[in-house]
């Protein structure tokens, strides 16, 4: 059973908690406006927030960001700052420009409001099919992953919640082996640009480490092939990041003995201008 976020505001999930985040602070400190970091996503939903509380958005970006990202985002009347993945740390940068501006931040993961916004894609999902058994969902800085398993485990406590990263960025799955957060040396290079993150944040680390029954991962392959799948037989345009649960269970990770399976498709915002996009389809021929 497959929830496709895709289908979201914005094309991903990261609206639910970019809105619930923004809405939940006082008037007084949002009124200069909000500010975030994403690969582009969470971005995306920013610029839209702002566009409902009627405030100003700046997201922080990478510069190599897909170029459908960074257009939804100035469709949207989002400010773009980009950096540079290699030689400078984008919190820096959003802490630096919400000081200079007196912006109010919106991370994209490391708040209670943005794990509970994202949380409800695992409510919608368990209150339609209550019978699912076990929750598959992919796992980047955390947030997507904290919300559902809580409110997962809350709903049903036998249910199991399985996290899934890129094999290159499994920063969740090396902290847990290590029982603490470590950080990746570099950014990950993964197709999946979304879950590329060196360390997880600290709040959704606190949850994800408790929470989670297990974490698997997936090659570039996997998802490749996860991405034509859903575009062949499900009708779902699912970019990288949003098809690795879907790898995940395609690639036989998750063990037969699963039961029925809930698998969350994160988000479609694929690159169709970058030269890669093409293969995308004929890499799982």
């Amino acid at each position: 059973m497959c929830k496709a976020e895709s289908l979201q505001r914005t094309g991903s999930f990261k609206f639910r908690g970019a809105y619930h985040h923004a809405s939940s602070l006082p008037t007084t400190e949002r009124a200069r406006g909000l500010i975030g970091a994403s690969s582009g996503n969470h971005a995306q939903a920013l610029a839209l927030t702002g566009r409902l509380l009627e405030v100003p958005a700046t997201v922080v970006i990478p510069a190599d960001a897909p170029t459908p990202k960074v257009e939804g985002i100035r469709a949207l009347g989002g400010r773009v700052v980009t950096y540079r993945r290699d030689s400078e740390n984008r919190d820096t940068l959003v802490a630096q420009i919400a000081a200079r501006d007196g912006l109010a931040v919106v991370p994209s993961a490391n708040s209670r409001h943005i794990m509970a916004g994202a949380g409800t894609a695992a409510l919608e999902l368990l209150t339609d099919h209550p019978e699912i058994e076990t929750l598959v969902v992919p796992v980047g800085g955390g947030g997507l992953a904290a919300g559902t398993a809580t409110i997962a485990k809350h709903l049903h406590p036998g249910i199991k919640v399985i996290g899934v990263e890129p094999q290159e960025g499994a920063d969740t799955l090396l902290s847990l082996r290590c029982g603490q957060r470590i950080a990746l040396p570099e950014v990950p290079a993964t197709i999946a640009d979304g879950l590329g993150h060196t360390s997880p944040s600290p709040l959704t680390w606190a949850v994800n480490s408790k929470l989670l029954d297990a974490i698997v991962t997936v090659t570039d392959q996997d998802i490749t092939t996860a991405m034509a799948f859903a575009f062949r037989h499900l009708k779902v345009v699912a970019e990288p990041s949003g098809a690795c649960a879907l790898a995940a269970v395609l690639s036989g990770c998750i063990p037969h003995e699963s039961g029925m399976i809930g698998i969350v498709i994160s988000g479609g915002g694929v690159d169709w201008v970058n030269p890669l996009s093409p293969t995308y389809w004929t890499l799982a021929a």
